[in-house]
């Protein structure tokens, strides 16, 4: 698994053993990204430009290290898995982004208070757990998304998922097996 794009593009990351962490395929990666780049749900620029980033249910952190490849302006990584952290911790310190990057480890679904609101969340929950929505009810209320924070999930291909309140439908794509969800925070709604 290497980082697509960017300053950091082609550089390895690792990956813990076994299947407890199930990264982001660079495939899919690079398609989400690819719509992130061209603006249609970020008023025209890069949604991960200078932004201010949430990886959520992070694993090895391949979401939020190629937000920073590509120019984002600080990642806040949620993890809950000691041997991923520490995984995420050796691939934050491999591409020397120490200075941009911070992980908290916790549930998602029961996040520590925000330091600061993020533009672009990204949440990769394990699949078929329903945790995605009490995740995103969570996240909010604990300040991690900015008014109209642009925010993807990752489920199953075929796995439901009710969009929860708050939270505004604007597209859904499928890669294989991985299905990404983009919604618009609104805490107001």
């Amino acid at each position: 698994m290497r980082v697509i794009a960017g300053k950091h593009r082609g550089r390895k990351l690792l990956a813990p053993e076994g299947g407890e962490v199930r990264p982001t395929g660079e495939r899919a990666r690079e398609a989400l990204f690819d719509i992130l780049m061209h603006g249609r749900l970020s008023d025209g620029k890069p949604a991960y430009e200078d932004a201010q980033v949430l990886d959520a249910f992070a694993g090895t952190g391949a979401f939020g290290l190629e937000a920073l490849s590509r120019g984002a302006r600080f990642v806040s990584f949620i993890e809950q898995d000691r041997v991923a952290r520490a995984v995420l911790k050796d691939n934050i310190a491999a591409l020397g982004e120490t200075q941009h990057a911070a992980i908290l480890s916790g549930d998602a679904t029961k996040p520590p208070r925000a330091t600061g609101p993020c533009s672009l969340a990204f949440l990769d929950p394990p699949y078929r757990e329903d945790l995605a929505a009490p995740a995103l009810a969570a996240l909010g209320k604990a300040g991690w998304l900015a008014e109209n924070a642009l925010v993807i999930v990752e489920l199953a291909a075929r796995e439901d998922f009710t969009v929860p309140d708050g939270f505004t439908l604007l597209d859904e794509r499928r890669y294989g097996a991985a299905r990404f969800v983009f919604l618009r925070y609104n805490y107001d709604a």
